[in-house]
């Protein structure tokens, strides 16, 4: 495999491009001792990236101290030239493509963050709970739900809610709780590859125009079996026993079902006005916060009438539990729901961002793109990528595929998006979901019990990459 020995050789280089702003006219940087320092701070940041697990450092502080450090060092060789105003360009440009992307997610967040205010998702867990399934079909329902839940809400976000489900029946069962643990982090991740909701690889695909919206589920069949062939193998070692029912009820808050259709509103007014206005979608994802801005200052005004409306009917049936609860209300704040982002995650993304374009402009755009897609299968390339983005993040991955703007077809651009999307599956550390997983089920799902699995994920790996090439075959 070719493209794979190429990118694995060029592994330090690879990364280091994601604006479309060109070298050309600027001063080439490649090979000077500048361009090499810039490389190695930028390997240094992601090594430190790489060991948040260890170290108990937020991944966004290493990558913003090396944008700047990186950025600085352009200015000073572009000032002593009298250039500087190729550098102010390039890092606007950078920044604007950064901002739409963080807008977007902005606001996708906080819905999220609303509905879980709401209690949504902690329904959804208190019916699994209690619903007394056995442990082999909660390990079916945890997965397709995280399947289904993550191309619109984020594979983090969904697997730490089904991890919780599994937690609270798996009753400490190490086996049990380790199988469903991969099999969620395998489904949220399959899940987000067929849609530009699901991953932010996806969504930058999308922005960038090199897919539309409806061609992503050209994806669907290929991402369930990803999801499909390891779980079926898996299945097998899952214990057949049921649970003891746990008796847990959670009542949802008011608004919650209004707010899930004001989400769907929104992604279908950032869908149209990208298809047939030409918008930027972070235009309708911003009028999208609109609508639950407005929605919350419906919720805050008429609080006080509800309140007392439940307030009544429960003094009538004597319910002391929800009059207590009653409380403890507090009026609905969208900005509360906006200051619980995660923050981290938007800031890092700002640093790789910035520091992958910094080194594109210096000139390793040309020199990558050149030895990974010119001079090799571009096939071989694009699954070489999915198996990069099992250990290295799969955003810098994916800016760094963008940047390069390679001359690939439809086919091509969805197979990049399928294997950047599904190869995090491989390892627990290669995607937000497995690491996330890891701290809340903490010596019960581990690196090595997902390792012990990598034979089965690979097949279905490889099976989804060959149902796409085989299904799709006519977009190639």
């Amino acid at each position: 495999m070719s493209g794979f020995v190429r990118l694995m050789a060029l592994l330090g280089l690879s990364l280091f491009s994601c604006t479309s702003v060109a070298n050309s006219g600027g001063i080439p940087l490649t090979h000077t001792g500048i361009g090499w320092f810039a490389v190695a701070i930028f390997v240094f940041a992601y090594a430190l990236v790489m060991a948040e697990e260890y170290l108990q450092l937020r991944k966004s502080k290493p990558v913003l101290i090396a944008a700047g450090i990186i950025w600085i060092l352009i200015g000073i060789v572009y000032a002593e030239q009298g250039l500087s105003s190729l550098v102010h360009d390039a890092f606007r440009h950078n920044l604007l493509e950064y901002a739409e992307l963080m807008l977007f997610l902005l606001v996708a967040m906080t819905y999220i963050n609303a509905m879980e205010d709401r209690l949504l998702f902690d329904a959804l867990r208190a019916w699994l709970v209690r619903s007394g399934f056995g442990l082999r079909t909660l390990f079916w329902l945890t997965g397709v739900l995280a399947f289904f839940i993550s191309p619109v809400a984020d594979n983090m976000t969904t697997a730490l809610l089904m991890c919780a489900v599994v937690l609270k029946v798996g009753n400490g069962d190490r086996r049990f709780i380790n199988l469903a643990c991969i099999n969620i982090v395998v489904a949220a991740n399959a899940g987000g590859a067929f849609s530009p909701f699901g991953d932010i690889t996806t969504l930058m695909v999308w922005q960038a125009g090199k897919v539309q919206f409806g061609q992503f589920l050209a994806l669907f069949i290929p991402s369930v079996l990803n999801f499909l062939v390891p779980a079926l193998l898996m299945s097998v070692m899952v214990p057949r026993h049921a649970p003891s029912a746990l008796n847990e009820v959670v009542e949802l808050k008011r608004g919650a079902i209004t707010i899930v259709l004001l989400f769907i509103l929104t992604i279908v007014t950032a869908v149209l006005c990208y298809n047939f206005l030409l918008l930027p979608p972070v235009l309708g994802m911003m009028m999208g916060l609109g609508y639950l801005q407005f929605f919350g200052f419906y919720l805050r005004k008429t609080l006080p009438g509800s309140l007392a409306r439940q307030r009544a009917r429960y003094e009538r049936s004597g319910d002391s539990e929800r009059l207590r609860r009653l409380g403890s209300v507090v009026p609905f704040d969208v900005f509360n729901k906006i200051a619980k982002a995660e923050w981290d995650t938007l800031l890092f993304f700002y640093g790789v961002v910035m520091c992958v374009g910094g080194l594109g402009f210096m000139g390793y755009l040309e020199l990558v793109s050149h030895f990974l897609y010119e001079g090799g299968n571009q096939t071989s390339a694009n699954i070489a990528i999915g198996l990069l983005s099992s250990i290295v993040d799969n955003i810098p991955v994916m800016f760094a595929v963008l940047s390069m703007d390679p001359d690939m077809s439809l086919g091509q651009w969805l197979l990049v998006t399928l294997t950047a999307g599904v190869g995090g599956s491989l390892l627990s550390i290669g995607s937000a979901a497995g690491v996330a997983l890891m701290g809340q089920a903490h010596g019960m799902y581990t690196f090595f019990g997902h390792l012990k699995w990598l034979p089965a994920i690979l097949l279905g790996y490889l099976v989804s990459i060959g149902a796409h090439l085989w299904l799709n075959s006519a977009l190639f």
